[in-house]
């Protein structure tokens, strides 16, 4: 296994996440390459994973932390880190290795950069992006809203832990229309494929419905009122735009996370619900219905609803592989 920085050969590849196989990743739009465009200036590092026949398999993205969604101080940011694990196209990559080498060398690249600690985010739950795994690997819990939590290693004494950027304005509420605004920042095509599909469900209730697509790449855009995630604003109130998984389809063992890879793309799982009868719904209601007794994922811990947004990502298990 060789770790590699990105190359222009890479880059149409690191562009759709490896899927080049996949039909879901035209629906993304050009988002992700011109976010690429502008942070590549902005010190964004990629480097891939090849097995030992020159085949990516994994790639890890992270750049200054003062260009993410989070506030510090000489600390480089983790967007993500992913593994090849679906059977199309190059095949199932997960199981050597190639999430640990990729880490490794993002954190030693940040190091002999100058950086004073690396961060990354991470879901509370049997999800991609576990944080639990970076846990496993040194890093320790520096912010938390809802189920998304920022970790973080310091490699020197006086590093500062990091924070969430706590967002507060939301758009106001046109009277008598559905005002949908999609937050995105372009760095990752399955939250580009949501926002694409929600604009094509709203287009379908003609003038009712009016969809805005917001580029929180620009660092004024998101403090002034932007997500790291993908979500909507409906009558005043935010609203993830992504499907809530059931707790049926929660690993009841985070060890059997990752270790089945779905057959289903990321961007799929993240937007297969976004038609205009289903995409436009309240927060927490669905066709079918909460389980009998409860709402699906209902907060336990009695913090707003609001602060358990998802990612809409598949399911992975990158440092463990």
């Amino acid at each position: 296994m060789t770790i590699a920085d990105l190359n222009t050969d890479l880059e149409p590849l690191y562009r759709v996440c490896l899927e080049d196989w996949s039909p879901e990743m035209k629906g993304a739009g050009d988002h992700k390459r011109r976010w690429y465009e502008k942070m590549k200036d902005h010190g964004l590092r990629v480097k891939v994973a090849l097995d030992d026949q020159g085949v990516a398999g994994g790639m890890i993205q992270y750049l200054p932390i003062e260009h993410s969604f989070a506030e510090g101080e000489d600390l480089y940011m983790i967007l993500c880190i992913w593994v090849h694990g679906h059977a199309e196209g190059r095949g199932n990559f997960q199981g050597q290795g190639m999430g640990r080498a990729l880490l490794r060398a993002a954190e030693e690249d940040a190091r002999a950069r100058g950086a004073k600690g690396i961060a990354a985010w991470g879901a509370d739950l049997p999800f991609w992006m576990r944080a639990e795994r970076f846990r496993n690997h040194g890093y320790r819990q520096a912010d938390r809203m809802g189920i998304q939590v920022l970790v973080w290693k310091p490699f020197a004494p006086d590093a500062v832990p990091p924070r969430w950027i706590r967002t507060k304005n939301r758009p106001e509420p046109v009277p008598g229309v559905v005002s949908v605004v999609a937050f995105v920042n372009g760095c990752g095509p399955a939250m580009n494929l949501v926002a694409e599909r929600a604009r094509r469900a709203a287009a379908g209730f003609g003038d009712h419905v009016r969809c805005e697509i917001v580029d929180t790449s620009d660092r004024a855009t998101f403090i002034a009122g932007g997500s790291p995630t993908p979500c909507s604003s409906m009558a005043g109130k935010s609203a993830p735009v992504r499907p809530r998984p059931r707790r049926s389809s929660v690993p009841s063992s985070p060890a059997g996370c990752g270790s089945s890879p779905s057959r289903e793309t990321p961007g799929a799982r993240g937007a297969r619900d976004l038609r205009p009868e289903r995409a436009l719904r309240p927060l927490g209601t669905s066709p079918e219905g909460p389980p009998r007794g409860e709402s699906p994922l209902s907060p336990s811990s009695g913090e707003d609803e609001e602060a358990h947004t998802l990612t809409p990502y598949g399911r992975s298990d990158e440092l463990n592989q």
